[in-house]
């Protein structure tokens, strides 16, 4: 039985294990290292099948009704999503899918059952996005071991590790959440002074601001467009972006409706179009230099991880604000993967590795509303676990009755950096009986302990009567116990679409997603391509179908060249 080490990204998604030569990536059934964060549905013999990864994001165009991506940003959430008229699936559902996916390509590299992972996390993800998580993996049949915070992922890739003594950032902005965090490395300690980040600041926004300028540039209004060209606008704002790391101007041309659209962006217009993200990049950096009480000039090296920080004034920015240039000599696209491999390794004790003590932090402060004064309605919150706290920890505080014959305290259990509850994130309530009494006479002490994996458990004693409540806290968003495995019941039943058969899925689907970009005489030569490879592919007497599917694999290349002009 093998541990694998598990990126679960907003964008891609890729699996890792530690070998003798140190963490090794696995492929998926197209030899890709990357799996997209995608997932479909697709009919295969009047059956509807579970499509994932890069046969789902083509189908993103063709069958928008059927398909979804990007839903690590709703992690933790009650959001539903909709795939056709038979399925609905919540978040750490359609993840568990794309984790039953990595899980399948372990075991076919491997040739051995793979039950245990180590799953990464934004750093920044609070207690319900956590516990979302880990419900994913069981909903896919893992055992999570445990969940390491991306940056911390990173800084093992990067073998931080092994340094005698050293003060590091991760500065990780990946599809569609942003972490930095400060790492200290000493007498074979790894330690997180301080974390801080942005969940709804990633890639993603970087493209959608350029689609924003393309669609206002051509007058037209995003609420105008249907599902295929809102995703045909999706790949196009993609392809630029990527385009412009690597030169100075990108041309397009785009069909959106009855209109074909042409155009170019500059890197320098887009820089123009992006400074307000990256302004927003430099609150958390600034936010945890100073939760850590260092200063620029401190910190040794820095890191970049996530495929945005390839954008070069991304780069610059980063380089300017610490004077020197970043570690960016490995994939950035890889690095949580393999250091989840290193932890793999850390945690099976392989005798290659020395052992390394990691410490974490609460990335958000933790405490209960109370009451501050006479004034009954004026509550605030009282802080019991400090944001950037080293985990595990375990704190208490006291709190007493405010009115005569009070026989119970109700304790809201709160998370986030804002001085009113009703700004903060409720995680529950716990009540608790006491003796009637005179108004601050009788009260109750309120222990909250975090563990490494961000669960938190409450445990409040009535100081008169010794009782003690215990709850670890899931909130209401989480899935409870019961229906976590009525869930898994109801996803074991619902079958990946076969491995053996995803590199033909992934063709068609391609094949039909150029087909819809095309137009007239293009179309009907797309069609009679497709048609000709499934009749290829069902041909059970056909011996050479590596050879057509290359060939075909080549002819899309051609027309999709033909379709968006880049140079």
């Amino acid at each position: 039985m093998t541990l694998v080490g598990i990126d679960l990204g907003t964008t891609n998604s890729l699996v890792s294990y530690w070998s003798e030569d140190g963490p090794k990536l696995i492929p998926n059934a197209l030899g890709e290292f990357l799996t997209p964060s995608v997932v479909g549905v697709i009919e295969s013999n009047g059956t509807s099948d579970i499509l994932v990864g890069k046969a789902a994001r083509e189908r993103l165009i063709t069958h928008p009704e059927l398909t979804v991506g990007d839903f690590k940003r709703t992690m933790g959430s009650k959001k539903i999503t909709k795939l056709g008229p038979n399925f609905e699936f919540r978040p750490e559902e359609l993840s568990a899918f794309i984790l039953r996916s990595l899980r399948e390509d372990a075991i076919n590299h491997l040739g051995q059952e793979v039950s245990e992972a180590i799953i990464s996390v934004p750093a920044y993800f609070n207690d319900i996005q956590r516990k979302a998580t880990i419900d994913a993996g069981k909903l896919a049949g893992l055992k999570v071991d445990s969940l390491i915070n991306e940056p911390t992922a990173a800084a093992l890739a990067y073998g931080l590790d092994e340094v005698e003594e050293q003060q590091f950032l991760i500065f990780d902005l990946g599809g569609g959440t942003f972490d930095v965090s400060i790492l200290d490395k000493y007498d074979n300690v790894m330690e997180v002074r301080a974390t801080a980040g942005d969940n709804f600041l990633g890639g993603n926004d970087f493209r959608q601001e350029i689609q924003t300028h393309i669609l206002t540039g051509n007058e037209l209004e995003l609420s105008s467009l249907d599902g295929r060209d809102l995703n045909r606008l999706f790949r196009l704002s993609e392809k630029i972006m990527h385009e412009l790391s690597r030169k100075d101007v990108a041309h397009y041309t785009i069909v959106i409706g009855e209109r074909t659209l042409e155009g170019s962006l500059t890197r320098d217009a887009f820089e123009e179009l992006t400074s307000p993200l990256r302004r927003r990049l430099r609150v958390p950096m600034e936010r945890a230099i100073n939760d850590a009480t260092l200063r620029p000039d401190n910190i040794e090296n820095v890191v970049l991880v996530g495929g945005a920080s390839r954008m070069p004034r991304v780069r610059r920015m980063v380089g300017r604000l610490f004077q020197k240039l970043p570690l960016s000599h490995l994939n950035p696209d890889e690095l949580i993967a393999l250091g989840a491999g290193v932890q793999a390794g850390l945690k099976l004790r392989n005798e290659a590795l020395e052992d390394v003590v990691m410490t974490d932090v609460c990335p958000y402060t933790l405490g209960t509303s109370a009451i501050v004064g006479d004034n009954y309605d004026n509550l605030v919150i009282v802080p019991i676990i400090e944001r950037n706290a080293v985990v595990p920890i375990s704190q208490s505080h006291q709190f007493f009755t405010v009115r005569n014959k009070q026989t119970e305290i109700n304790l809201d259990v709160y998370q986030g950096e804002n001085m009113r509850p009703e700004d903060n994130i409720l995680l529950g309530d716990l009540k608790v009986k006491v003796p009637a009494s005179r108004a601050g006479v009788e009260g109750v002490d309120v222990r909250f302990t975090y563990d490494i994996n961000g669960a938190l458990e409450v445990e409040v004693t009535s100081l008169t009567t010794k009782k003690t409540t215990r709850k670890i806290f899931r909130n209401e968003a989480n899935l409870s116990d019961d229906e976590l495995e009525a869930r898994f019941q109801a996803l074991s039943g619902i079958k990946l679409h076969p491995r053996e058969q995803t590199e033909n899925a992934t063709l068609l689907a391609r094949g039909e997603r150029i087909y819809a970009e095309s137009l007239r005489g293009g179309r009907e030569y797309v069609r009679t391509l497709i048609l000709e490879f499934e009749d290829a592919i069902n041909d059970q007497a056909n011996r050479d179908i590596e050879k057509i599917r290359t060939a075909f694999s080549k002819e899309l290349d051609a027309l999709e060249n033909n379709i968006f002009d880049m140079d």
